[in-house]
């Protein structure tokens, strides 16, 4: 087990407060009743070993948490090939280019496209 704690009685949301989808799956998963811890991305910086660990739950590739499409993304950085080290940094320096939602339960992850999707968890 990696550096996240997890517990299949609550739902980890790590989210930015900023998006609106995160907003509606947090008021969703409220209005359902489901137990959830809000893991606010831009006060609560991950870790390199976290962002490894979140993309891995999440079968993708840590390039692959990357919003390449966020402002923040375009005008700081260009498409480049670069190490996972380089994506992690990237993602610590500039948390909102992060995909996200990400909701984690157990040893289950999935990147919310909708709000709903925070039943499938």
């Amino acid at each position: 087990m990696g550096e996240i704690a997890t517990s299949k009685r609550q739902i980890t949301l790590f989210y930015n407060p900023n998006s609106i989808r995160a907003k509606k799956t947090i008021a969703f998963a409220k209005a359902e009743g489901f137990p959830i811890q809000e893991i606010n991305l831009l006060k609560v910086p991950l870790t390199g070993t976290q962002i490894a660990e979140l993309a891995e739950k999440l079968n993708l590739e840590i390039k692959d948490l990357v919003n390449q499409e966020h402002p923040a993304y375009s005008s700081h950085f260009k498409a480049h090939d670069l190490s996972e080290n380089d994506w992690i940094k990237m993602i610590r320096h500039q948390p909102e280019i992060m995909k996200q939602p990400i909701a984690l339960r157990g040893d289950i992850a999935i990147l919310i496209e909708t709000p709903t999707d925070i039943i499938k968890i």
